[in-house]
C-alpha cells in the first residue's frame, strides 16, 4: 500500500521543515525600450519636438536624448510594454527616425 501523500514517504528530520514548491500564476514582464539610433538627415530641433510627441517629454529632457543619440550613436527613449513601445515607435517614425524595439 502506497502512502496518500508522497511527502510521507520521505522521513523527517526534526526541527527542519520540508521544502514545498509551488507554482504560481505570475508571469514576469520583460520591459520593452525604444532605441532611436543617430542619423544625418535630422536637425535636433526635428528630434526634440518629435521625441516630445512621441513620449510626452519636456523640451531639455528631449535634447538631452538628441545629444545622447548624436554622440553615442543610440539611446533609450522609452521603456514600458510592447504595444506602447509600437505605439511610439509609430510616432517617431512619422518623419522616419530610425527606431527599434528591444525585449
Amino acid at each position: 500500500m502506497y502512502p496518500a501523500d508522497p511527502l510521507a514517504a520521505e522521513p523527517a528530520t526534526p526541527g527542519v521543515a520540508p521544502v514545498v514548491e509551488e507554482e504560481t500564476d505570475v508571469a514576469v514582464e520583460t520591459p520593452w525600450r525604444v532605441i532611436l539610433y543617430d542619423d544625418d538627415i535630422h536637425t535636433f530641433e526635428e528630434v526634440i519636438l518629435q521625441l516630445m510627441k512621441a513620449i510626452g517629454c519636456t523640451a531639455e529632457q528631449g535634447e538631452r536624448h538628441a545629444w545622447t543619440v548624436h554622440t553615442r550613436g543610440k539611446d533609450c527613449v522609452y521603456q514600458g510594454d510592447f504595444f506602447d513601445c509600437f505605439r511610439v515607435q509609430g510616432v517617431l517614425r512619422e518623419i522616419q527616425l530610425v527606431t527599434e524595439i528591444e525585449g
